[in-house]
């Protein structure tokens, strides 16, 4: 049987060490999805993925998947975009990413054509909905990455996050 995981965690600004991709806790962060990951793999015989493509923990998590596709060549990649505009307020080099890592993707799901005030939500629904388990990276805060894991474990998904507090890997 095969295993689908979907990804939620917050945006560069809700993480301690902001968009400063070689700060210690970026880095910290990276690897605990880095295991996360692969335990998953090993685990629970996950082959499938699904990342919102946001900036952050998304645009991570879905580059740690297509880096280790090579030593998983069955697992795939899904892009979840909310609406088609979604980068329409982010910068040249977040939106050139992201870009680059959709053309990477097995698979692209547009949720919407236009931004809507619940479009992240709706495409988190999608995500959590289509999935076995969810894999985060939260802070304990109120957030969006909150109101996910609230609806995955309303849904009986197991969630392992890493919890920013103390970078300490859990499970809900």
């Amino acid at each position: 049987m095969e295993y689908t995981v979907c990804f939620t965690g917050h945006r560069p600004k809700s993480l301690p060490c902001g968009y400063n991709e070689e700060h210690p806790a970026c880095k910290l962060i990276k690897y605990r999805l880095w295991q996360l990951i692969e335990g998953i793999i090993r685990k629970k015989s996950v082959t499938h993925f699904l990342s919102g493509l946001a900036e952050g923990v998304d645009t991570w998590a879905a580059e740690i998947v297509l880096d280790i596709k090579d030593e998983h060549p069955n697992i795939t990649l899904e892009a979840a975009i909310p609406c088609e505009n979604q980068t329409a307020s982010w910068n040249v080099k977040s939106k050139e990413r992201r870009d680059k890592i959709m053309a990477m993707c097995d698979k692209v799901t547009v949720l919407q054509k236009n931004y809507t005030y619940d479009c992240m939500m709706k495409r988190n629904k999608y995500m959590v909905d289509s999935s076995d388990y969810v894999i985060a990276v939260w802070n304990g805060q109120p957030s969006g990455t909150a109101n996910t894991i609230r609806y995955a474990v309303s849904r009986n998904k197991p969630v392992y996050y890493v919890d920013l507090r103390d970078f300490k890997m859990k499970a809900l």
